[in-house]
């Protein structure tokens, strides 16, 4: 149900019609000649939608409380969906020129949406409306497509190893210590191995060749993101063919779990089902591991991914979500005002804490209070410091699509019904679908 929150006044009648098969079409942009400030005396009304629950509306609302102490004069109506019916909404609205004055926006659709114009770019109001100070440049460049800044990130997270502490000591196995991608292998053989002879059932991970991400962080260890600015790919088939025979060995020596096992605890993972010992993923990921390994597990330990070549910067920091102002907005200087004062504001930090991910900003962080895995996460993504390079260019359209099309190569290698060969003629020809459509 598509639901309003309306603060100092009440929004009237709201059409609810959506199709996701609706194409979006470019709009003239407002505000391209801004003004460096907003006038505070202004009388404004904005329209801000995100995705989320009835939890988040709160947050939300805790929020723009505060930002109407300081700018009392912004009347600021909140819509919010679930994620789908967020995006469905959308394109109705980009289709008919109405999109929201300022919106929590995803990752995966800055570019269609900045390509297409839909997008106000707020490289103006950089530095003036939209304090930059607290962000630093390469969460900044997260946002840029082309050359325009179209979305500002609100939180980040960062590709990264969990371990189950509780199953290690239970079969007598340590952390593991970091290195090669070869070393981690031989790890995960020593947590199978000592879970047999201790008659616990667990294996040291999973494939890890059936995430796109770890084929990324690999290229980004050569120099090369996966798609160009332009987004062209950036890997030959030779190079995923390299990638994919590196889990030859581990799909079929049993150190890692079988890809029938782990059908049979899906839609859980066999880290959450207490079946894997470790899991590479996005560190924002840990607090539903943790939910759903239920009593008996109250900690996680998380640790930087294996090294492809040391002194690389293959990790990035990635937007969580992003906020974003529509190019048909009446009111820029008002939007932009709004937009900093989520993404910046040590009370938006008090209102959300980690809700939206360890925010980006080190004044709204300054201003959040860290549950432990908070903390944990922040300190996690303080150690790989030095690892950390430009983020790529933002997704290309379809990624999506190519993400999934990756992972279920992977299941097929995992059963053992495809070659590598065959994998990488699947995925190419995928790609090709995908990039010219």
């Amino acid at each position: 149900m598509f639901k309003i929150r309306t603060r100092r006044a009440a929004l009237a009648g709201v059409a609810l019609a959506a199709s996701s098969a609706l194409v979006l079409t470019g709009c003239s942009g407002g505000g391209s000649e801004p003004a460096a400030e907003f006038d505070p005396d202004e009388e404004v009304t904005l329209d801000l939608a995100f995705w989320g629950n009835d939890v988040r509306a709160e947050m939300y609302d805790e929020a723009i409380a505060a930002f109407n102490e300081e700018y009392p004069n912004i009347t600021v109506n909140t819509q919010f969906l679930g994620f789908p019916e967020f995006w469905e909404k959308r394109q109705t609205e980009a289709a008919g020129g109405g999109l929201p004055d300022v919106m929590q926006f995803d990752y995966s659709y800055l570019r269609q949406y900045s390509e297409n114009g839909l997008l106000l770019d707020l490289t103006p109001y950089l530095g003036n409306i939209i304090d930059t100070e607290p962000l630093s440049e390469n969460i900044l460049q997260i946002g840029v497509v082309g050359d325009e800044t179209t979305g500002i990130p609100t939180s980040t997270n960062a590709w990264g190893m969990y371990t189950n502490p509780a199953l290690l000591e239970q079969v007598g196995v340590e952390e593991f210590p970091g290195g090669t991608w070869e070393d981690y292998n031989d790890w995960m053989a020593e947590v199978t191995d000592a879970a047999e002879a201790a008659g616990v059932e667990l294996w040291g991970g999973t494939d890890w060749t059936g995430r796109i991400q770890n084929f990324e962080i690999q290229q980004r260890a050569a120099g090369e993101d996966l798609f160009t600015p332009e987004g062209e790919p950036n890997f030959t088939e030779e190079d995923l063919a390299d990638f994919w025979s590196q889990g030859d060995e581990i799909r079929t020596d049993g150190s890692v779990i079988g890809q029938q096992r782990l059908e049979e605890v899906f839609p859980l993972s066999g880290f959450d089902s207490a079946l894997t010992a470790s899991e590479l993923t996005w560190d924002n990921f840990g607090a539903g591991y943790l939910g759903n390994l239920g009593e008996g597990y109250s900690e996680l330990g998380l640790v930087a991914p294996p090294v492809t070549e040391e002194g690389a910067q293959d990790l990035y920091l990635k937007p969580s979500m992003l906020h974003s102002i529509a190019a048909t907005t009446d009111h820029p200087e008002a939007s932009a005002t709004l937009l900093n004062y989520l993404v910046n504001a040590p009370e938006v930090g008090e209102a959300f804490g980690t809700n939206r991910g360890i925010p980006a900003s080190e004044t709204q962080l300054d201003g959040a209070e860290l549950d432990p895995l908070g903390e944990q996460i922040a300190a996690y993504e303080e150690s790989i410091s030095d690892r950390l390079g430009d983020a790529p260019p933002v997704p290309i359209v379809g990624y999506g699509t190519l993400e999934e099309k990756f992972r279920q190569i992977g299941q097929e290698l995992g059963y053992g019904t495809i070659t590598v060969d065959e994998a990488v003629e699947q995925f190419f020809a995928e790609m090709d679908v995908v990039l010219n459509q």
